[in-house]
């Protein structure tokens, strides 16, 4: 990166940032802290208000406004690719802010770079679950609420067989893994939860501002993992001995079943490290591969697998 392309991401950072310490700074570009203190000097000589606080950082006075930014094409798809995401992966109402957004970011680019975006956008798919048509739009309220510190109120369906209960939440952290969730405090159970959006039937964010509790984010991942040991499981399979079609299912869904590693073996099988919580939940991915597969540990997973096995027999292989 050259001075002056250094000098302009300083001046992006200190508009993004509330402070920004010299150290930091050094340590993203790879240069030193003298050449850092080159760089601000150089920007309070082209009349920007700069205001440093000894062993703190460096912030933009209160009030000053710098003018539009000009992002490259390499940022602009990058954001393209965020919008994209934001359609499929989160509700209606945060997918037309991202859109919203994303017409600011085309309105200050270069019509070459616009034109380049506007050629590469329908190129560029997510296939996602796209949001419901009816479906609760929660995403953008807990976002809101958990930047408010605000409790929610939510009728919750925990499971398929089980009535709705009302309960308020203090929502901590939102994250996707098949499915959005938000870690909360929740009140009716006197601890921290994981709710699925998607069994959310009310939400109501309200006016009540609860406390933050401190660390108890961190507290609550710590316990998940220790409450779910991995357990290593090694798995052989004979590629030949399976259509093309299940071999390309292995390899699309082993990531989902905590893949760690696979080696070739002499003999061609493909043999396969994985490190899971509950047997059973790897005994449904796995009966499909029945004939071409060998368990080599644990032992105790053949009796989920055998039981799944005997329970498609006796339902698909019923006497005529």
């Amino acid at each position: 990166m050259n001075r002056f392309d250094r000098v302009t991401a300083i001046l992006v950072q200190l508009q993004a940032k509330r402070k920004v310490s010299g150290a930091a700074l050094a340590e993203q570009f790879g240069v030193s802290l003298r050449t850092i203190y080159r760089d601000l000097r150089t920007l309070e000589e082209a009349g920007v208000p700069l205001l440093g606080e000894p062993g703190i950082g460096y912030s933009l006075a209160e009030g000053y406004r710098l003018p539009p930014v000009m992002f490259t094409r390499e940022e602009a798809t990058a954001l393209l690719t965020a919008e994209k995401l934001a359609a499929r992966l989160t509700d209606a109402p945060t997918a037309q802010l991202s859109s919203a957004a994303m017409d600011k970011v085309r309105a200050v680019l270069r019509r070459p770079d616009r034109d380049h975006l506007d050629s590469l956008a329908p190129h560029i798919q997510v296939l996602g679950p796209r949001d419901q048509p009816g479906r609760l739009p929660a995403y953008q309220q807990l976002v809101a609420a958990i930047a408010m510190h605000r409790v929610v109120r939510l009728r919750y369906q925990a499971a398929e067989n089980q009535a709705a209960t009302a309960r308020d939440i203090e929502p901590i952290s939102l994250y996707l893994s098949r499915q959005w969730h938000v870690v909360a405090y929740c009140r009716l159970r006197q601890t921290i939860r994981n709710f699925r959006l998607d069994r959310i039937q009310d939400l109501e964010l309200r006016p009540e501002a609860f406390v933050v509790r401190p660390n108890v984010l961190q507290q609550h991942w710590a316990a998940e993992a220790s409450r779910r040991p991995r357990e290593r499981v090694v798995l052989r399979f004979q590629p030949l001995n399976l259509l093309p079609a299940l071999v390309q299912h292995l390899h699309d869904t082993k990531y989902q079943y905590g893949w760690a590693h696979e080696q070739r073996l002499p003999d061609g099988q493909l043999e396969i490290t994985l490190y899971i919580g509950e047997l059973p939940y790897l005994a449904t991915w796995l009966l499909p591969f029945a004939g071409a597969l060998t368990i080599v540990e644990p032992a105790a997973l053949v009796a989920p697998l055998r039981a799944l096995a005997q329970r498609a027999h006796d339902f698909f292989c019923l006497p005529e």
